[in-house]
């Protein structure tokens, strides 16, 4: 018999309102021709052309005017083989041709799922048993291309969800970026990318030194040429162009509401959207608390996992994760150090979830077989739904697994809280599977999370519904550990 859960009314469905203005490129040849179509129209004209822009879209954006002028600066290099000044161009035409170069991107209108549930920054101005959260989310718009985007809530004492109506905007951050790199220190973090020797020493010495991205770039382009026979070395030198492509920072301005922020796909390696953030607090040995978030960037033919870094929701740095354990999608990071190593589940054979320690937060080697599917829910795959949390009976790591008809179930497993490569215990049954009402959406019979959390003794799920839409369930913490410890390991052994 399954362990009885509590659904929550709560829904929260895609927003097709929430919109950012984005740069819209559509070749050089048409932005040339734009340019100069708009730099020859009389000072009337623009302003005749601008006005209803102003009027339309100015109640819609916090700052369209800005965004026309940073959308018009990006094309600033095309000004000159038109044989235009771009210094000369009087602000109301360089805005009025920025607006050609943007267009509006609704960043939730396909789907909203798949969130993780982490504590607020702040955590003010609550009463006792209340806790302020930040939800992250899988945001799916135009073109099936996936961001992150968050919202806020209360949970009270009765642990109901209230959600924070989301903010009247949507924000790009300031992106940046290193396009500076050093020999010896990026091919040091090369090392397990694992090229040939000879191949590495090739990339090297074609560089000089300090080199920049598209140097790189051009060196790796040839040398694929060369070996177009050899799969793995053209996959090895994908992933060392991938590594220099996918260091970069993201900062938002300060007055925005966390709602505004969203996390576009913005190197190569994101080019089809960044998927299913698992964020989690982490605590370190000194007592400092940092935000992670392991997600997947996808570039159309091949995934890379990768890692954000926050204090403050602010500002965010974006790490690549790498090594033999750092493959496939489904990594989750645990929340503090284990005997002085960071630890993450991950799932590199997309079947069975694997254990591995690690001395830095983004190398990670040597991964161990944790789970395999034992259950007829599970036949298909078992993986994480987030970052374990810790129980005083141990890590309690919340699983999914796919059975027939693609049937996605979560499920729970307890792991020793010194040693998790040892299984306590797994659920037998699903502890959620779809009902009639959550199997419909774009992705049926499938539900879902990114991370969960435990307050007031119980443990607050929040789960997609068929790739679509999401909601939240609760069930008794003491319950569900009695329930995992009774139902043991499966086969008897880990």
């Amino acid at each position: 018999m399954r362990l009885s859960l509590e659904r929550q009314t709560t829904k929260i469905y895609p927003d097709l309102k929430r919109v950012v203005a984005r740069f819209f490129f559509n070749g050089e040849a048409r932005a040339k021709a734009i340019i100069a179509q708009v730099t020859a129209m009389s000072e009337v004209e623009v302003a005749q052309s601008f006005a209803p822009l102003l009027r339309e879209f100015s109640r819609r954006h916090r700052n369209i005017t800005r965004v026309f002028e940073r959308h018009c600066d990006r094309v600033k290099h095309l000004f000159a083989s038109q044989q235009i000044n771009y210094d000369e161009v009087d602000y109301k035409t360089r805005l009025l041709i920025g607006s050609y170069f943007t267009n509006e991107y609704s960043i939730e209108s396909a789907a909203f799922f798949n969130p993780s549930l982490i504590e607020d920054t702040d955590q003010t101005g609550l009463e006792e048993g209340e806790k302020r959260v930040i939800i992250s989310f899988r945001a799916v718009g135009e073109g099936h291309i996936s961001s992150i985007a968050f919202r806020t809530g209360t949970i009270n004492r009765e642990n109901e969800i209230t959600l924070t109506p989301p903010g009247n905007y949507v924000e790009e951050a300031d992106i940046i970026r290193n396009s500076i790199y050093h020999k010896q220190g990026f091919f040091q973090n090369a090392v397990s990318i694992k090229l040939p020797d000879s191949v590495m020493r090739e990339v090297q010495n074609s560089l000089p030194d300090p080199f920049e991205y598209l140097a790189l770039k051009r060196v790796i382009r040839e040398m694929q040429q060369r070996y177009q026979v050899d799969h793995l070395i053209k996959k090895a030198l994908e992933r060392l162009l991938w590594l220099a492509d996918s260091y970069y920072e993201i900062n938002f301005s300060l007055d925005t509401d966390i709602s505004d922020r969203v996390i576009f796909p913005y190197s190569e390696s994101e080019s089809r959207g960044i998927e299913d953030a698992r964020f989690v607090k982490f605590y370190d040995e000194n007592g400092e608390v940092t935000y992670y978030a392991t997600y997947t960037a996808y570039d159309g033919i091949t995934i890379q996992p990768k890692l954000l870094q926050t204090k403050d929701f602010y500002n965010f740095k974006v790490l690549p994760l790498y090594g033999e354990g750092a493959q496939n999608k489904n990594l989750a990071l645990f929340p503090r150090r284990i005997n002085g190593k960071y630890v993450m589940i991950s799932r590199i054979d997309g079947i069975n979830n694997y254990i591995m320690y690690s001395d830095k937060i983004n190398i990670w080697e040597n991964p161990e077989i944790l789970q395999t599917p034992k259950y007829p829910w599970e036949f298909v795959q078992i993986g994480n739904c987030g970052s374990p949390i810790e129980t005083s009976e141990g890590w309690l790591l919340i699983t999914h697994g796919v059975g027939p008809m693609r049937t996605y179930c979560l499920g729970a497993a307890l792991l020793d809280l010194e040693d998790p490569k040892k299984e306590i215990g797994r659920l037998r049954e699903p502890l959620l599977m779809p009902t009639k009402d959550e199997r419909e959406g774009y992705v049926p019979n499938v539900l879902y999370s990114c991370g969960s959390m435990i307050h007031n003794q119980e443990l607050i799920i929040p789960y997609g519904l068929s790739d679509y839409a999401s909601s939240f369930a609760t069930v008794n913490l003491e319950k569900l550990l009695n329930r995992i410890k009774e139902d043991g390991v499966p086969g008897g052994t880990v």
